[in-house]
């Protein structure tokens, strides 16, 4: 049995072993350098010298040739068309071709023990090239994003100058100006929305519901490119508008609704001795008479109250486009809130209740909630509906 599963055991290590250098000769073959490279890299890394990894040595040998020429006539060829366009490959190329190195250079030497010599690779020394590109790319983004930015017309154009800056300070970070730049960008590129209220009912709006409902850091639905405000800031263009506008609210009586209960128990109330069907007292085997436990019926009526008192607010949401002042979409909104209070009385025998009654004889009438409170404690279930209607529905 142990033979047999060494066997498969050394079976499936040259199975797998074999499938790995098929699949990273089947990437060189599809121009797949990098792959190949990476995957014979992490090979070798375990053990270069150990001779089922030969394969991988003469791999990466081959790869990393043919990745490197391919590589550098990539840039001839985009350096002979002169497209300032084309900086940015010409950068991220001399980049990876350094990257490329760095990570071979670790496992050297690599001996290839059937050629009796190591594994050959051409290294070079990218770094003028690659600062040289990256000052050009640099020059090139900071220029295009600055007339750019004259000449946008729309809030893309503007997000797509942000994107070239911020890749323009990952590469060469507070480069001359490019942080004002960067913000004006960003400025330009922004949704500023501005909500507010419209109180259309016969009711009064707390003030502290008003503040919570337009509190939108609770909200967190600030991202990168758009803005709420509940306040106009006299500096800012706003480009949209949202208007809660509360049409209705409508408050139920105070109601206190009663229910009685009836319960019966059997409880135990002492004892008695046991009769026959004839009234004749049952002994047991050594003639002595039999007692039982005597059963008395109790009973209790419980007077369950329940007070009741609820608040509906029916509303709509409406999308406003300020720079072309039109409509762009409206959206009904409902909310409410239910104030349900329970407690209860008896008369009877208490002990005739079951447990979930007698835990309402713990609670006692409460005063109803006012109007005002009724409409403040429906604002958590009407921010929710708000935050909702804003994340599901964006304003393009």
């Amino acid at each position: 049995m142990k033979k047999q599963l060494l066997f498969l055991l050394i079976l499936s290590i040259t199975f797998f072993g074999c499938s790995g250098v098929k699949k990273t000769q089947e990437a060189i073959n599809y121009g797949n350098y990098d792959e190949a490279i990476q995957t014979a890299v992490k090979n070798l890394r375990s053990n270069k010298g150990k001779k089922s990894n030969q394969p991988y040595v003469f791999m990466l040998e081959e790869a990393y040739a043919k990745a490197t020429d391919r590589d550098l006539e990539k840039i001839k060829f985009l350096k002979k068309d002169g497209n300032p366009a084309n900086l940015e490959s010409i950068y991220t190329i001399y980049a990876n071709l350094n990257k490329r190195q760095e990570l071979i250079k670790p496992l050297l030497p690599l001996p290839m023990l059937k050629n009796g010599r190591n594994a050959k690779f051409q290294f070079n020394d990218y770094s003028n090239e690659i600062l040289n590109s990256k000052d050009k790319l640099s020059n090139y983004l900071y220029e295009n994003a600055k007339k750019s930015l004259v000449t946008a017309k729309n809030k893309n154009d503007f997000r797509n100058i942000y994107d070239d800056l911020i890749y323009l300070n990952n590469i060469n970070p507070k480069y001359k100006d490019s942080q004002i730049l960067l913000k004006e960008a960003h400025n330009k590129g922004t949704d500023y929305v501005y909500v507010f209220i419209q109180n259309q009912t016969d009711k009064v709006i707390p003030i502290r519901l008003e503040d919570d409902l337009l509190n939108f850091d609770t909200y967190q639905l600030n991202n990168l490119w758009t803005v709420y405000h509940n306040n106009k800031q006299p500096q800012i263009n706003y480009d949209f508008d949202i208007a809660l506008n509360l049409r209705e609210i409508n408050i139920s009586p105070e109601q206190i609704r009663e229910k009685q209960i009836v319960q019966e128990k059997q409880v135990k109330d002492g004892w008695k001795y046991l009769q026959d069907s004839k009234g004749n007292a049952v002994k047991d085997s050594l003639g002595n008479n039999i007692k039982v436990d005597n059963f008395k019926t109790i009973k209790s009526t419980l007077y369950q109250n329940t007070q009741y008192k609820s608040v509906q607010i029916i509303g709509q949401m409406t999308y406003f486009d300020l720079k072309n002042n039109q409509l762009i979409k409206s959206f009904p909104i409902e909310s409410g809130f239910n104030f349900e209070h329970n407690y209860a009385t008896y008369r009877g025998d208490k002990n005739a209740l079951d447990q979930n009654y007698l835990d309402l004889l713990n609670y006692k009438y409460v005063p109803f909630p006012s109007n005002e409170q009724m409409i403040y404690d429906s604002g958590e279930d009407l921010k929710q509906k708000i935050k909702y209607i804003i994340t599901s529905n964006n304003f393009k």
